[in-house]
């Protein structure tokens, strides 16, 4: 089968990744694919080392996965398959729609009908113009990433990547003015990742995925490392992507008027990468919906969905703030402070991002999330 996703990276931290070890086996298969390096080592743009920051710290958040896309939701989808879940792959949404009672979709000139839709249908999501009364369309970041997924047999046989990939797996992350790159080996070196972050207004109108250029990437890194040179020039053609990052802004709401459809992941809140949240929330969404619906039952949907939204909406908010934070961080450092302060620019660990249970959280919120709704419904402020 071929894989059900493409070659980015899925990165899977602490407050999702207890959510992959809670379905029995899941956590066994993951292991051999992903990445296990015990920190990031940051340079500058042109090589000089900054320092290590090591993930030991976190550890006691949980466990992460970080691995092949497609790969990871291989694994995933085979065990929904084991479960007796029905998949339909190659299906093309058509359109959305609900009454009072009921929400479906039309699937390739199908009618279906459920109880309730979750839309994920990613950033050009269509289930969002049911749910703002109108199409809005996605932005430019003004950014893009040049990206890559190999093997690394050509890095090993150059002394300027070789140790990126000969000692196991590895993690480097070189930083420069509205630049950033960022490239890691994996299954004990065997498999080689790189994306580098630039600055990028192309128009995202149509698409913003397309074969990168070996030669567009270097020119981009003028004057960089010779290693991250080296990187791109081993990169075959056919294995990079330019992906433009696409912006959206805040929705005021992820709920149809209705309260049938909802959207999650990226089609409610598109994170920017060096959030390392995107999947992570997508998770999150599920597994607090799941705990929602189930408490609330059938005959009550709506409420389900708005207590998932109040629960959910403010959290992604501010985790989505640590992408743009993290990137401002890494594009504008001012090196000479950098060195008298290399903590500064370590990636944000914090326990209220990672240190997560969204199942418990969700389990433990929800009569008190629905009893401040319907007071609220019924004209009842709580000063």
């Amino acid at each position: 089968m071929a894989y059900l996703a493409d070659s980015f990276r899925f990165s899977c931290c602490s407050n999702s990744g207890r959510i992959f070890q809670s379905w029995p086996g899941i956590e066994e298969r993951l292991d051999p694919i992903c990445h296990n390096s015990d920190g990031i080592v940051f340079k500058t743009y042109d090589g000089e080392y900054l320092l290590k920051q090591y993930w030991e710290p976190e550890q006691a958040y949980g466990k992460k996965f970080n691995g092949h896309r497609g790969e990871i939701h291989e694994i995933v989808y085979e065990y929904a398959r084991e479960l007796g879940i029905e998949i339909r792959l190659g299906q093309q949404v058509m359109e959305y729609w609900e009454t009072d009672t009921e929400a479906g979709v039309v699937l390739n000139g199908e009618r279906m009908a459920a109880d309730v839709v979750l839309a994920a249908d990613g950033v050009r999501s269509k289930a969002r113009t049911i749910v703002l009364g109108y199409e809005d369309k996605p932005k430019s970041s003004g950014y893009a990433v040049y990206r890559a997924w190999m093997d690394s047999d050509e890095l090993a046989k150059n002394p300027l990547t070789a140790d990126l990939v000969v000692n196991g797996d590895s993690h480097t992350g070189w930083l420069g003015p509205d630049i950033h790159f960022l490239a890691a080996s994996i299954k004990n070196g065997r498999e080689f990742s790189w994306v580098c972050t630039h600055k990028d207004e192309a128009d995202v109108e149509e698409s913003w995925q397309a074969p990168g250029s070996v030669s567009d990437a270097l020119r981009v890194l003028e004057g960089w490392d010779p290693t991250t040179h080296a990187i791109v020039r081993a990169t075959p053609a056919a294995k990079l992507v330019d992906w433009k990052l696409v912006y959206r802004d805040p929705l005021p709401t992820w709920l149809s008027p209705q309260k049938r459809i909802a959207l999650i992941g990226d089609a409610a809140h598109p994170f920017l990468p060096t959030s390392i949240q995107g999947a992570s929330q997508s998770m999150e969404d599920g597994t607090c919906i799941a705990v929602c619906l189930a408490l609330s039952g059938k005959d009550d949907v709506p409420t389900a969905l708005r207590a998932f939204e109040r629960m959910r909406y403010e959290r992604v908010k501010k985790a989505q703030e640590t992408g743009v934070s993290t990137r401002d961080t890494w594009h504008k450092a001012d090196f000479d402070r950098v060195r008298q302060n290399p903590e500064s620019i370590k990636l944000k660990r914090e326990a209220w991002l990672l240190d997560h249970d969204a199942e418990k959280h969700a389990h433990d919120q929800f009569e008190t999330t629905v009893a401040q709704i319907r007071d609220e419904d019924n004209g009842i402020s709580k000063l």
